[in-house]
């Protein structure tokens, strides 16, 4: 195979941004196959940018079957993506999933068992790992020089949304049509990062507002507190009502603290150990010796271009994946345990009860504005953030 034939199921804000992006030869080794969305206005786009010679097809299980793509991308709405993502994989197709891995853990586990069953490429858009700034942190926490986490601090507020937003789409922040509200639209990333940087923490107590600041059915306000095995404790707040806000992640550990805020990562560097100095500094109120410098990296921030070149790369060459589908999983994990501490007002032990999680959202569902009975493939395929 000299190049990758893509599908790209979905052609909302994301889907067509990666047909773009392709047509400009900005991935190389990969072409557009095919394309496929239920929405006339979509398609027709797709042939203007396309041509003729690509087949476009009304759903995505039609483009799985037609045998003219190599791989595919999907780009739907959440509850979609493991049963097209699973129907890929039994055809022979390489698979590529947009944010969230999906809505709620046990269907995840089941796509993850289908790709690896299938013994073929499967990644997770996680456009947010090729960020320089990400990987710099990630580098320094995970490479030891720093010591041991402390304490982790991460304020996302910066996601502000008016009323109209959430009015243009059916399927927006409702149980049935999306799964979640910030939690699973706007946070992915930031919960991936979380835990790629910092690990996954053993406990959850979290406070998940739904409909607070919008006339929505799911959460626009969170606050969550997150214990780790280590002792190590921290804080995820995010909200989409906050104007300004805020975009600061801090990482506080044994021998300083990281802040990335503003497009800028600062490095507070102790001169020893601020365990061993508090035991054995004279004075109470000694503070230990520090410098504070801006951490230079290599400045790459290819973000979906980026990962769908990663994916090429691996399905042509074997190489490495800017982040494996199965890894998925750990950020959707997070949002479903600050979900069912909410729900249940007490903490959660990771890993949780996912029977109990599902019956929890089901009653949340079956509520829903959009009845669990009509499907979400019937919405439009917008995947913005």
């Amino acid at each position: 195979m000299e190049q990758v034939r893509l599908g790209v199921i979905g052609i909302g804000n994301m889907g067509s941004d990666h047909i773009r992006n392709i047509c400009k030869g900005l991935v190389p080794g990969m072409v557009v196959g095919a394309a496929a969305d239920r929405s006339e206005n979509r398609r027709a786009w797709a042939q203007e940018i396309l041509g003729g010679d690509v087949p476009l097809f009304a759903d995505g299980s039609e483009l799985i079957k037609s045998k003219t793509c190599d791989a595919v991308i999907i780009a739907v709405p959440h509850y979609q993506h493991p049963p097209l993502a699973i129907e890929a994989f039994a055809a022979g197709l390489h698979v590529m999933c947009e944010k969230p891995a999906g809505v709620y853990t046990k269907q995840v586990k089941e796509m993850n068992a289908a790709a690896e069953k299938s013994g073929l490429v499967f990644g997770m858009m996680f456009n947010q790992r090729t960020n320089c700034l990400y990987r710099a942190m990630r580098q320094l926490v995970s490479g030891g020089e720093l010591g041991a986490i402390k304490r982790v601090n991460w304020i996302i507020t910066d996601w502000y949304r008016t009323q109209s937003y959430y009015n243009s789409g059916g399927w927006r922040a409702t149980w049935a049509g999306e799964g979640g509200g910030v939690l699973l639209n706007q946070c992915p990333h930031q919960l991936d990062l979380l835990q790629w940087i910092c690990g996954m923490p053993s406990r959850v107590r979290a406070f998940c507002h739904t409909g607070k600041w919008h006339d929505i059915e799911v959460e626009d306000d969170v606050t969550a507190y997150l214990e780790y095995p280590s002792g190590a404790t921290g804080t995820f707040i995010t909200s989409t009502a906050d104007a300004p806000g805020t975009n600061r992640f801090e990482v506080t550990l044994e021998y300083g603290k990281l802040v990335c805020e503003n497009n800028e990562l600062t490095l507070y560097r102790l001169g020893e150990n601020e365990r061993a100095f508090c035991k054995t500094a004279p004075g109470g109120f000694d503070q230990p010796p520090c410098t504070v410098s801006k951490v230079e990296t290599d400045g790459l921030n290819e973000q979906h271009v980026g990962v769908l070149k990663a994916f090429a790369g691996k399905i042509l060459h074997d190489t490495p994946l800017t982040a494996e589908g199965k890894e998925g999983i750990f950020g959707l994990t997070l949002s479903n345990a600050m979900f069912l501490s909410s729900w249940l007002d007490a903490t959660v032990d990771l890993p949780f009860d996912e029977d109990l999680y599902l019956a929890e959202l089901n009653k949340r569902r079956e509520r829903s504005r959009i009845k669990t009975g009509v499907e979400a493939k019937v919405f439009d395929t917008s995947n913005s953030y």
